[in-house]
Order: C-alpha cells, then structure tokens, then sequence
C-alpha cells in the first residue's frame, strides 16, 4: 500500500475527508499490526466552526490541530474515551477530520481481545472510542506523524470510494452547529456508527 502524503492532505477538513474514506490506518502499537479501513469521518475547521475545538483560539490541548498536516491529534471526552483526528489544512491553519468508525481488515483476533465486549467484526471500530480502543490510541500518540515511515501509527491510501457510494449528514455529539453536514460515510458499511444527534456540552480533556 501507498501511504498519503501531507501534501494530500494539507487541504480543507471537508476535502481531507473524502480523502480519507476508505483509506486505511496501522497501527503496530502493543507489538502487532492491527489495520483499520475507515468507513465514517467527520470534518471541523477552526475559527469559522463553532464546533470545533480550535474555534476560540489556539491552546496546548489543541496546538496538534494547527499543523502540520498528516498528525493526529487525540482528545479525551466523557472522561472515558479516547477520539482520533487526521490534521488538515496547512501549518498554523486548524482543521482536522475526526476518525468516527471503520472496518478491521488486519489483525481481527488483536483487536478482539482489546475490544472483548464487541458482538461481531462490524462493531469493532463503530465508532470513535471503538476506532481508537481496537488500534491502542491514547494521548501518547496525540501529534504523531502519520506521513511518516518509521512512525508506529501509519496512514495509507486505499481503494478510491466512488461519490455514489459516499452519504453525507449532521455531525454528532457537538451542542453547536450540530446540523452542518459534515459527517460521511461509505453507503452500506456495517461498521458505520448508530447515528444519535448532540445537544449536550461535550467535555474533553
């Protein structure tokens, strides 16, 4: 496989996310190769979203989304979970693409035992806290360099998604702009999340 370059996905959050529908995230972390197609994503841009957690202004806890592309940038919700984000845009310009689900194509049996509760393959990853808890992402990975070769956390091209095939609607679990629709997904995948609109304060550490 190929893996993407930053220069793919240096670009606005709502194109970064069609680039990255049906690529496909390694993780070697915990001493194997567990490898996610990523079938659901969800775009935020900075001081014009006010969903978006760079949208009052630069902070450490958001300084990954700022740039440069190709890291990921990983926060703490609910104080339970763990999400995941590919950076976009250029450095010094927040934007990143919040990874909501995918589907297990490498490393079924590894992401099982770190997902025991999961009644089948499909829900695996459906979803973000899945998504990050079946590949071992925490905040030690928060501004990992996913362009890079020799990084432990690798993103790569996959087969190209035809538009026909892409859905788009509301984002989920944000308070505000919550009916902006930059959610998308690959039409007929199992492991695409249950959909549930926001409404409350979401509290991320």
């Amino acid at each position: 496989m190929r893996m993407l370059t930053r220069d793919e996905l240096a670009i606005d959050p709502v194109d970064a996310a069609h680039v990255l529908l049906g690529s496909v995230l390694e993780s070697r972390l915990g001493g194997e190769v567990v490898r996610v197609k990523l079938v659901e994503v969800e775009a935020y841009r900075g001081g014009d979203d006010p969903a978006s957690h760079c949208y009052r202004g630069r902070t450490p806890r958001n300084d990954v989304m700022f740039g440069p592309a190709g890291h990921l940038y990983v926060y703490f919700v609910y104080g339970m979970h763990f999400c995941a984000n590919v950076v976009s845009l250029v450095d010094g310009v927040p934007g990143a693409v919040l990874l909501r689900a995918g589907e297990v194509i490498e490393g079924e049996d590894f992401a099982k035992a770190r997902r025991p509760s999961a009644r089948s393959t499909a829900e695996l990853a459906k979803g973000p806290a899945r998504l990050t808890g079946v590949l071992g992402l925490d905040r030690e990975q928060n501004g990992i360099d996913l362009t890079d070769p020799g990084s432990p956390v690798r993103l790569f091209a996959g087969d190209p998604v035809p538009e026909g095939a892409i859905r788009s609607g509301p984002r989920v679990g944000v308070a505000v702009a919550m009916d902006v629709p930059w959610r998308f997904w690959i039409d007929g995948s199992k492991a695409v999340s249950t959909y549930r609109r926001g409404g409350k304060r979401v509290v991320v550490r």
